[in-house]
């Protein structure tokens, strides 16, 4: 039996691992999709919906957030969610408009929504101050 070498291209082994950690990367989006944890929640199977919160005051604040990234009814719920953990705070998201209304009961600075809602992966495009009626 004679032993047959195979010359193996330098080239070659280049394009196979870089095929090798494109797949990687490709299966490891996946499971962070489907996990919750990608660009959306991936909650194919079922909406969760968030408790509308009701203030325990009057308003005397209201925001309004336009927000990127939002994909379905569990983004929105889940933004909805993060938000009315603050105390004061209840919000209401319009996936259609990619906007979350917040109206506030005390005073809650603009950027302690931006850091809820950025730690959540959501990029804020901006956030208005709108005058309470």
């Amino acid at each position: 039996m004679t032993a047959m070498l195979v010359a193996v291209n330098p080239a070659n082994i280049v394009l196979i691992a870089v095929i090798a950690a494109l797949a990687g990367a490709g299966a490891a989006s996946a499971v962070r999709h489907f996990r919750g944890q990608g660009d959306c929640c991936g909650g194919g199977g079922g909406t969760v919906k968030a408790e509308k919160k009701e203030l325990q005051n009057p308003e005397i604040l209201r925001y309004i957030m336009h927000i990127e990234g939002m994909h379905c009814e569990n983004c929105k719920a889940a933004v909805e969610r993060q938000i009315n953990r603050i105390e004061g705070a209840a919000c209401e998201v319009d996936l259609k408009n990619k906007t979350a209304t917040v109206r506030c009961d005390r005073q809650i600075e603009a950027e302690t929504l931006r850091r809820t809602v950025a730690m959540m992966d959501y990029d804020i495009k901006s956030i208005t101050q709108e005058a309470v009626r």
